[in-house]
């Protein structure tokens, strides 16, 4: 048996690897989320709180790392370093499947570089990079779903149903809760 799982080792590390990234992924768009709709933060919150969804983002770029590290030491899928940054490339293994993969992590790089210089970066530049955590969290869940080994497993997909309702949730909840500038000039449009 540990022979057995000694050649299967990659593998469970590739698969662990995606499944925590993804994770991590959903906890930071939520976390992101919640700040940015008011949820949490008041006057006084503390600084910690916004370092955690950074962390968050931080950390899922790292086990994405784990999940190529894990397919490219695989044995059975043979993914060359080629087929995990190029879409179309892997004409083994699924590779519509793989391209969803790959776009993500371009997209999640993306998010990450300009989260680290946001302080030097327009504003408004930084904002549009951000916003493609949307699309990021879609093509990785369409990727799990797609390639993953662990597609047909309940908590898996519990755990992306309740991810994918949590993350639409809070999207409307933003898009439809009054700011405060809306607010205020209804304010002044009734005192008017």
């Amino acid at each position: 048996m540990y022979a057995e799982l000694n050649k299967q080792i990659s593998w469970y590390v590739a698969r662990a690897g995606g499944l925590v990234a993804w994770a991590l992924v959903t906890a930071s768009i939520l976390w992101g989320l919640a700040l940015s709709t008011r949820l949490i933060r008041r006057r006084g919150v503390p600084a910690w709180l916004l370092d955690l969804h950074k962390f968050l983002g931080t950390l899922a770029l790292v086990f994405t790392g784990v999940h190529l590290f894990g397919l490219w030491t695989d044995n059975f899928t043979h993914f060359a370093w080629r087929e995990m940054f190029i879409p179309m490339a892997s004409v083994k293994w699924r590779p519509g499947a793989v391209t969803w993969g790959v776009v993500a992590m371009y997209a999640m790089i993306a998010i990450q570089l300009t989260s680290w210089i946001m302080r030097v970066l327009p504003r408004k530049l930084w904002h549009t990079i951000h916003l493609s955590s949307f699309p990021l969290f879609a093509f990785a869940t369409i990727h799990g779903f797609q390639s993953g080994a662990d597609k047909g497993n309940l908590l898996v997909q519990w755990s992306a149903l309740t991810g994918g309702t949590l993350v639409l949730f809070l999207v409307t909840f933003r898009v439809l809760a009054p700011r405060k500038a809306q607010l205020a000039e209804e304010r002044l449009a009734r005192a008017a």
